[in-house]
């Protein structure tokens, strides 16, 4: 059996159970990097042979891994979070399925969906982009090809590449709520909130170390002169139900559920 299995994002304790079982019980764990892995194991008294499986050799390496699962149980890791996910993985995922082999994914953790909750912005509907392009030309052809997406983005992006991926970010999207998350469910974790305008002229207070996932609000339309407070009262006075009334709203005016869910608050507490 080929397992693939998530590994903490920064916390040595973010493993679960299963895991760690399936790292104890196979022969043979194929690893992004064997000296980061290798860190893992040693924490949890675990002594395995490792082979490497990254991005450089992802195409041979997964005609051997399947060679070897033949007669190995085989774990696939990467340095954090979970194999495929902007990660080693997939190549061997498909591989698999093709010759139809058998092979299971573990849950865990993740570090996407940990911003995605930090950030407060919707959660109903999100697309995870991962990294953009590292040439600002075609990053930019990248977000034109998104901005009019409604659902909240959650991006990757190194440290040293930041500034210049907000100030594109800014020139395409426009001022939009933005969270900046960073070392996540590590010592320093920091998440930084505001609209994008107020996080650029306020650049200098980020810390630029470790691993950044940025979650942008989705493309709403500027609804100037709309009182949507009035309009939900209306609603509910008229007889619909509040979940009803929000559901309506939202997709009349183009709004995220969660803000117009806010706004209804407002107009139940009065």
């Amino acid at each position: 059996m080929i397992y693939f299995c998530p590994t903490p994002i920064g916390n040595l304790k973010d493993i679960t159970e299963r895991t760690l079982e399936v790292l104890n019980s196979v022969d043979i764990i194929a690893a992004e990097d064997t000296r980061v892995t290798l860190k893992l194991l040693n924490s949890y008294g675990i002594k395995k042979k490792l082979i490497s499986y990254h991005k450089f050799n992802e195409v041979s390496q997964s005609e051997n891994i399947v060679e070897l699962s033949k007669d190995n149980d085989i774990a696939v890791v990467t340095d954090a979070g979970l194999p495929g996910i902007s990660d080693p993985g997939e190549v061997l995922v498909k591989k698999l399925i093709e010759e139809k082999i058998e092979f299971k994914v573990l849950p865990g953790a993740n570090a996407a969906l940990t911003a995605l909750v930090l950030s407060g912005l919707d959660t109903e509907h999100f697309i995870f982009y991962g990294f953009l392009n590292s040439k600002s030309s075609l990053r930019k052809k990248e977000l034109e090809n998104i901005k009019d997406l409604k659902f909240t983005l959650i991006f990757y992006e190194a440290p040293h590449r930041l500034k210049a991926m907000l100030d594109d970010l800014y020139e395409i999207f426009e001022d939009r709520k933005i969270s900046i998350s960073r070392e996540l469910t590590k010592m320093y974790e920091t998440t930084y909130r505001g609209s994008l305008e107020s996080i650029l002229n306020n650049f200098d207070d980020i810390t630029l170390k470790g691993e950044f996932v940025i979650v942008v609000e989705g493309f709403c339309k500027k609804n100037e002169g709309i009182d949507i407070k009035s309009i939900l009262e209306a609603k509910i006075q008229s007889g619909v139900k509040k979940s009803q009334a929000v559901k309506d709203v939202s997709k009349e005016y183009n709004l995220s559920k969660n803000e117009v869910y806010k706004i209804s608050l407002e107009v139940f507490n009065e």
